[in-house]
């Protein structure tokens, strides 16, 4: 009230009131200027807040913007509107993980024996909004994708969804992980260190990669895409500088490194925000954890993957959740994680030479280390770069893709394909072969005996034996590899199958702006640019310019390696295995460019099929060992704790505890995505356990000991992560054992075990 000797004054509520009516006139004013500002830039809205405004998104929860939830503001505020139909999943591909070998480095000491991580198959279909096109990407934690195995997914999927998912429309990508099974292969080649084709890895890819796919056809709704790209630092080297070198120096100028440092990201939203997931490329080799390694795993990039999705899928277990994030393959032939680079084990000294080779014990010595104290460190490491880039890019991923979808596939004999690299010159593939320096391996993982990488002649020694034993490469195949010296003359080797294939897939998929080449190998770092180079001068000569061209690695096919002409000519490692000879990168570039073409022109339709790749009638030819009865200690059974915990533990230190077991082959032949352990914690209030890590989580690793006489043990370990929260615990064991009946006939029963119960205290 006004009194006479005073001014007018409010009361509290009043001021409260007024002060109300004034916010609300100041938010109205600035929300109706967003609105009709971002309606005028080409009728699009970006659907994040500006950089401005987001630092208060970590005050004001209901607008958080990158939670895994809703966006809160109100759709027709934002005008958010749906550019596709998405659908993404996830299920398990990890098959045996026991007595199988693991596939990537070639070392036939290198078999299964337990787990550190679970392997996965990871989903992701684009459809228009009518539905009448559609493109699938899958990323599988495997080394590569074998013909055999697409040419299987692509036969189940048919006679499930008829001619929805066909070979000219479905991606398959392997991450390269080195810590897999192996055995899915139909080429007589890999059956050498794989011990041939194993039914059982086999199927678990296949079931896998499908089941995957119809998690995501059964959850497809209207969504968004979102495209950004950044660099990625302290988690490559190349480990073939002196290859890289021979390119030329202008083309190398243009490059501020010998190594594609760039990651893109595609974020994946749904029509109200709510977060659905993302693909990211980046090319780095999954080769943190080395030769000596028996734990199945996907390694670097696979830690990257369960790192984002355990940050989305809060309060689920490992390999749960419905986000789901790929981080697929690329250009990754020369590219090394071991970013130490090359030392001799024996000295210490540096062997970052031509030939990769130590002055005691030459090129078995030479080998690169990893940023981590070990193998495990140096994969948490690079792990851990390569997903908060990923977490960077996707927060600030604001450039929409957008357009129609397509999709250009063919089949290809690779080693009969005609070049044409000027008015004047003409040159061909050659039939498969492999170099002497194939043997030698490379610093991430070496090879056997004597041989050394950049070897441009044969060794007398073993091309005696090789003739002897398999054939003389024929005067054509010489001539064709030159400057190659051939071990292998993979091409002219057919029993008891073909070593090598020569029906090889090429394939691009275009996402509005995006194209995806689906290639057949690993390119290296050059090998890459080139291509993209390429093939983004075809779009934009045909009237599509400014399309993002990525590169998605070991897809569809194996086929070893592809360097650059130059890079061919000082032959080391990744040149050797460049199976279809010299002018191998130039016949794919031939070849995406005519994808391109026919993408950007709509002329798809008018593309030759090709001929058809072979399928091998091998039925399960192996020579795994066989699964015998499994046999228990006397006066134990299947289960029973050998050596027990202790009864309190600090968070940062190991638990440990072993069991009687039994071979885990039997769980993956008769289970499907079986764990083999679960860390549990006792809950007070309900006088009840719950499962806390199972065998997918990164702390977690299950070994697995066979004795002899059909024994064996399992010694599980939990290494204990800082935030852990004190409490009671307990670790329990699941597996099956094989027991013969009276009529020669076997069954598998299911067993358990659990610890002791042991505290969990504060630091």
């Amino acid at each position: 009230m006004c009194g006479k000797r005073s001014k007018c004054s409010f009361s509290r509520l009043e001021v409260i009131l007024i002060v109300c009516l004034v916010l609300m006139i100041v938010v109205t004013v600035v929300l109706l200027v967003l609105h009709f500002a971002t309606k005028e830039s080409n009728g699009k809205l970006n659907y994040y807040f500006t950089p401005a405004i987001a630092p208060c998104s970590k005050q004001i929860k209901h607008t958080e913007i990158f939670s895994h939830s809703v966006i809160s503001a109100s759709n027709d505020l934002l005008e958010v509107r749906a550019n596709y139909l998405l659908g993404m999943g996830r299920a398990d591909c990890t098959g045996p993980v026991a007595e199988v070998p693991l596939m990537g480095y070639a070392n036939p000491e290198q078999v299964g024996s337990g787990l550190l991580m679970r392997l996965y198959s990871r989903a992701f279909i684009v459809a228009d909004l009518d539905d009448s096109r559609r493109v699938v990407f899958v990323s599988a934690d495997i080394g590569m994708v074998s013909q055999r195995l697409r040419l299987e997914v692509l036969k189940k999927l048919k006679s499930k969804y008829g001619e929805l998912y066909r070979q000219d429309n479905v991606i398959l990508s392997g991450t390269h992980t080195h810590s897999g099974p192996g055995g899915y292969f139909q080429y007589t080649l890999f059956w050498i260190t794989s011990k041939g084709l194993i039914r059982p890895s086999l199927n678990a890819i296949v079931n896998g990669i499908i089941k995957s796919i119809d998690i995501a056809h059964q959850n497809m709704k209207r969504g968004r895409l979102f495209i950004n790209r950044g660099t990625v630092e302290n988690s490559q080297i190349n480990r073939s500088p002196f290859s890289y070198l021979e390119n030329p120096a202008a083309e190398r100028n243009r490059y501020s490194s010998n190594t594609d440092e760039e990651m893109v990201m595609l974020k994946m939203v749904d029509e109200n925000g709510q977060e659905l997931g993302l693909i990211s490329w980046f090319a780095v080799h999954p080769v943190s954890m080395n030769n000596t390694n028996h734990l199945v795993n996907s390694d670097n990039v696979g830690y990257a993957s369960y790192l984002f999705e355990q940050e989305k899928n809060k309060g689920m277990l490992p390999g749960e959740g419905s986000f789901v994030a790929a981080f697929a393959s690329s250009n990754l032939g020369d590219v090394s994680p071991n970013t130490k680079g090359p030392f001799c084990v024996n000295t210490g000294e540096s062997c970052n030479n031509p030939h990769s080779t130590c002055p005691m014990g030459g090129a078995k010595m030479c080998m690169a280390m990893g940023p981590g104290n070990d193998m495990f460190d140096s994969t948490r490491i690079i792990g851990q770069n390569i997903y908060l880039k990923a977490r960077d890019l996707y927060e600030k991923a604001y450039q929409e893709v957008t357009g129609p979808l397509s999709s250009a596939h063919q089949w290809v004999n690779m080693s009969d394909v005609s070049v044409k690299l000027n008015a004047t010159h003409t040159v061909k593939t050659c039939k498969p072969a492999l170099g002497h320096s194939f043997a030698a391996g490379t610093i991430d993982g070496v090879g056997a005996f004597n041989f050394t990488q950049g070897s441009v002649e044969g060794n007398p020694f073993w091309d005696e034996i090789r003739d002897q034993l398999l054939g003389e490469p024929s005067n054509e195949t010489k001539a064709c590899h030159k400057p190659k010296p051939i071990l292998f003359s993979t091409g002219e080797m057919t029993r008891p199958h073909p070593w090598h294939p020569d029906i090889v897939d090429v394939q691009i998929a275009a996402i509005g702006s995006l194209a995806i080449i689906a290639v057949p190998g690993e390119f290296t770092t050059m090998s890459g640019r080139r291509l993209r180079e390429a093939v983004k001068r075809e779009f934009d000569s045909h009237g599509t310019p400014r399309m993002d061209v990525i590169i998605a690695g070991l897809c569809n096919v194996y086929t070893h390696y592809i360097t650059t002409y130059e890079e061919y000519q000082v032959q080391r490692y990744e040149a050797a295995s460049t199976i279809y000879g010299p002018h191998t990168l130039s016949a794919y570039i031939q070849l995406y460019r005519g994808l391109a073409r026919a993408i950007a022109t709509n002329t798809v339709q008018d593309l030759p099929r090709g001929p058809e790749p072979p399928v091998f009638n091998i039925g399960n030819m192996t020579l795994l060992p066989p699964l015998t009865a499994d046999r228990m200690p006397v006066n134990k059974t299947f289960g029973d704790v050998l050596q027990e915990v202790r009864q309190q533990y600090r968070a940062t230190e190991v638990v440990e505890v072993t069991f009687v077991g039994a071979n885990p082959r039997n769980s993956a032949e008769n289970a499907t995505e079986h764990n083999f352990l679960t860390v549990e914690r006792h809950t007070n209030t309900s006088d009840s356990w719950h499962v806390v890590w199972n065998d997918a989580s990164w702390d977690t690793r299950f070994y697995w000991t066979k004795g002899s006489f059909g024994r064996s043990n399992v010694t599980i370990e939990w290494h204990i992560p800082r935030d852990t929260e004190p409490g009671v615990y307990r670790i329990r064991y699941f597996g099956h054992y094989k027991k013969k009946l009276s009529n020669n006939r076997a069954v598998f029963i299911p067993f358990e075990g659990t610890s002791s119960v042991f505290e969990i205290t504060t630091l």
